[in-house]
């Protein structure tokens, strides 16, 4: 049924929830802004960085919501916050899924300099099929990213899956005219991924390899 599966990164193949609150808490501290508390530091994650500033700080101006970023990526690319792992399972669902002829891609909040300091540090890279970052294109839930990875690898949108553990996955994927299957363990609920339009939830990575098979 599906010839290509796109993946989210933070949340959905690599558990760094944390990291990403941590250096946004560091970068609002560093211009002694308002830090924000944890939990509402989280509901950003999935956007581009420039938008979830946005949407984290409001009312700040363009060059404001910039200096964030900055700082942001300062703290995010250096290594004196500890760093993030991948989800039990994710190198092996991905090999298993390109063993069997699956075409997969990352659609990402990150910038491309962050997501290429992830693959070089898991040696992911070379498994994927394609990429786009939010520094490259419109960032989730506008559906560009998506367009772009399914012209790239000439494929139909009803036979791309987007997996995402927030709803701004979700949102992407259905805006495409693509599917799209929610993960209960990152940063949105299963209710809420399922509202958004998820065909289903699963609450483990390698979950998926079996729910494909039923499909």
């Amino acid at each position: 049924m599906y010839e290509l599966i796109v993946f989210d990164w933070d949340g959905t193949l690599m558990d760094s929830e944390s990291r990403i609150v941590t250096c946004v808490q560091a970068a609002a501290a560093d211009l002694s802004w308002t830090v924000p508390d944890y939990d509402a530091t989280k509901e950003i994650i999935g956007l581009g960085l420039n938008e979830a500033v946005a949407k984290l700080f409001p009312g700040r101006d363009a060059e404001q919501v910039q200096q964030l970023a900055d700082q942001y990526r300062l703290h995010f690319l250096a290594d004196h916050i500890p760093g993030s792992v991948l989800f039990e399972g994710a190198r092996e669902v991905l090999s298993h899924l390109t063993d069997n002829g699956y075409f997969i891609a990352v659609a990402t909040g990150k910038s491309r300099r962050g997501l290429k300091k992830e693959f070089e540090s898991t040696g992911l890279g070379p498994l994927f099929h394609a990429s786009r970052c939010a520094d490259e294109t419109f960032s989730k839930p506008n559906p560009q990213m998506l367009l772009e990875i399914l012209d790239q690898l000439g494929v139909a949108a009803d036979k791309a899956l987007v997996v995402g553990d927030t709803e701004y996955d979700i949102q992407m994927a259905t805006n495409a005219g693509a599917h799209a299957l929610g993960v209960s363990y990152g940063v949105h609920g299963r209710d809420r991924l399922l509202d958004s339009g998820a065909l289903d939830c699963l609450d483990a990575l390698h979950e998926i390899s079996g729910w494909l098979n039923r499909m």
